[in-house]
């Protein structure tokens, strides 16, 4: 008898555990369901970083990362979480068969489309057979920049067009208000009569005579820092890939034609 009540009673007890458990199942909601992933709406995803980073936000697009967005600022590319609640600066990369750098991808696109925006104030030393071209952001107190300069007729004739946009390497300002000699002096070749000859004057060390007019100089700098460059010469291909630093005429044309 004891042991048959020794059973019903642990019997009993098992039921009241069951039932104890059920209910605090129903109270607890399922942890996947409670993280639910946000929806992507890009304009509320584009106003939340403005208003809180104080970024200017031109696109914002999914990833192929679920939950994760890419945002085009004045100041360079990012990632956010859909809600905005998550920031990441950094590089992206997708780990499948091949690694790809999707942040350079992107880059590409971004300075693919800001490169036409500037292309009719551009100095250009075309090839006469023009095969590929090739767009440089240059400073005249860069060395590098002066020995790529030097050897401009080998590039052009090997076919290769190069197009000039301005990358004063002190920065636009000094102070509020007050341009750096590097801006002013890049201004003065974009505003000469003859740029061209401006530029390869300047680049063998004759001093520029001051010019003021209304080029993208800034625009050019600011564009150039949106798109990772951080020094010159930088090499923008045609298809918005960048190669840093400077590259000989035959080597430039290996990769060019390897592409």
């Amino acid at each position: 008898m004891k042991k048959l009540f020794s059973a019903a009673l642990c019997l009993s007890a098992l039921i009241v555990s069951a039932v104890s458990f059920a209910e605090t199942s129903k109270a607890v909601p399922n942890a996947k369901a409670s993280a639910a992933q946000p929806a992507f709406e890009p304009e509320k995803l584009k106003n939340i970083i403005t208003t809180t980073l104080g970024l200017n936000v031109s696109a914002a697009r999914k990833t192929p990362m679920p939950g994760l967005a890419e945002i085009v600022t004045d100041q360079g590319l990012f990632y956010t979480s859909y809600d905005g609640e998550y920031f990441i600066q950094g590089k992206l990369f997708n780990l499948g068969p091949n690694v790809t750098n999707l942040t350079e991808t992107s880059l590409a696109q971004v300075r693919v489309d800001g490169m036409v925006k500037f292309e009719k104030d551009m100095i250009v030393f075309p090839a006469k057979d023009e095969k590929h071209v090739i767009t440089v952001f240059t400073d005249i107190t860069c060395g590098y920049c002066r020995k790529m300069h030097n050897q401009m007729e080998k590039y052009n004739d090997l076919g290769i067009t190069v197009r000039y946009l301005a990358y004063p390497r002190e920065g636009v300002y000094q102070s509020p208000g007050t341009f750096t000699g590097g801006y002013e002096d890049l201004r003065s070749i974009w505003c000469h009569e003859n740029p061209n000859e401006a530029m390869t004057k300047a680049k063998g060390g004759s001093t520029v005579a001051r010019r003021i007019c209304s080029k993208p100089i800034e625009g050019n700098f600011n564009f150039g820092r949106q798109v990772g460059v951080s020094g010159t010469p930088a090499i923008i291909l045609a298809n918005g890939f960048m190669l840093p630093g400077y590259r000989g005429p035959e080597d430039l044309m290996n990769i060019l034609e390897s592409l």
